[in-house]
């Protein structure tokens, strides 16, 4: 079974890895950025088993209050600083107009007075003007399709401070987590690029599947199209690091095809079959967790 870090996967649910006990520190709080309007009357109803955030005390920011610009900024420098080098910084524009206005932002503060020097010197001194500085952030909006959203934007800033000892142990991870936990979301869509390192946190939220290999209408073509049904046993596994000992049973590999995620015309390849087939294909979480690059990747579809 592998590694466990010592708990019982037996229990309920799985309590964090000691080494995300920042999570319990009361300077560090999980904060929703979002109107009135879209606040939900019982966060976490969906994923009931899950107990990891239920005891926390939210922040709640109104993105529509001038009081909130700093809040805002801070957020958007973040990001900025994060996609700066991948060339896809979020407009301010796009910011308010496509996440904060239908949508939530979401993801962890920590008290601006108490903020370690390592993580406040990520940040222009003249933004630091708010009570709760963001740490991370995570962008979800509602889809027609019904119980089903779209991640617009995940970072956090672990990957913006040098020292690993400075960095936050899962706090990507948990910000997603959290923000589809307070918004009862039970399927998500999402972009990502093949050769990001945020493709081995993506797919370990629930069943993983490929909606597009090769996005061409995207500013980066070698982007995939995810679509995923929330599971927070696949939570507990990614900490855990072990495997759905269900998913061979329930998916088998492509015998004629592996996956080349540097190689434009194997996207496409997988790009053709999923357009001429009603196949549905997925990826095993455990092996994107491992690395996509080195490696061919199998493909996986139902049985």
């Amino acid at each position: 079974m592998g590694e466990t870090y010592g708990y019982d996967w037996s229990v309920k649910s799985m309590s964090l890895p000691k080494r995300c006990d920042w999570i319990k520190n009361p300077d560090i709080r999980p904060y929703v950025f979002l109107r009135k309007d879209n606040r939900v009357k019982e966060p976490g109803s969906f994923l009931k088993n899950c107990d990891w955030f239920s005891h926390l005390d939210v922040l709640k920011r109104d993105p529509l209050s001038m009081t909130e610009e700093h809040f805002g900024k801070l957020i958007l420098e973040l990001d900025r600083l994060a996609f700066k080098k991948s060339d896809m910084p979020m407009p301010g524009w796009v910011f308010y107009d496509c996440g904060l206005i239908p949508g939530v932002v979401s993801g962890f503060a920590y008290r601006t007075e108490k903020l370690p020097e390592s993580l406040k010197k990520v940040f222009s001194p003249e933004l630091l003007k708010t009570d709760w500085t963001p740490i991370s952030l995570f962008i979800a909006i509602p889809c027609v399709n019904r119980n089903e959203w779209v991640a617009h934007n995940l970072t956090s800033i672990n990957s913006l401070v040098e020292k690993k000892e400075d960095k936050l142990y899962g706090l990507g991870f948990l910000s997603k987590a959290f923000g589809l936990w307070y918004e009862n979301i039970e399927k998500l869509c999402g972009m990502t690029q093949w050769v990001s390192p945020a493709l081995k946190l993506h797919a370990n939220y629930g069943d993983f599947e490929v909606l597009t290999a090769y996005t061409p209408v995207h500013s980066h073509a070698e982007t995939m199209t995810y679509r995923c049904s929330l599971s927070f046993e696949a939570w507990q596994r990614f900490f855990l690091k072990t495997q759905n000992p269900n998913f061979l049973k329930e998916n088998e590999a492509i015998k004629d095809f592996t996956l080349d995620v540097k190689n434009t015309e194997s996207l496409k390849t997988l790009q053709k079959r999923i357009e001429s087939t009603d196949v549905k294909y997925f990826l095993k979480p455990d092996q994107v967790r491992q690395g996509v690059e080195d490696e061919p990747l199998s493909i996986y579809q139902r049985l």
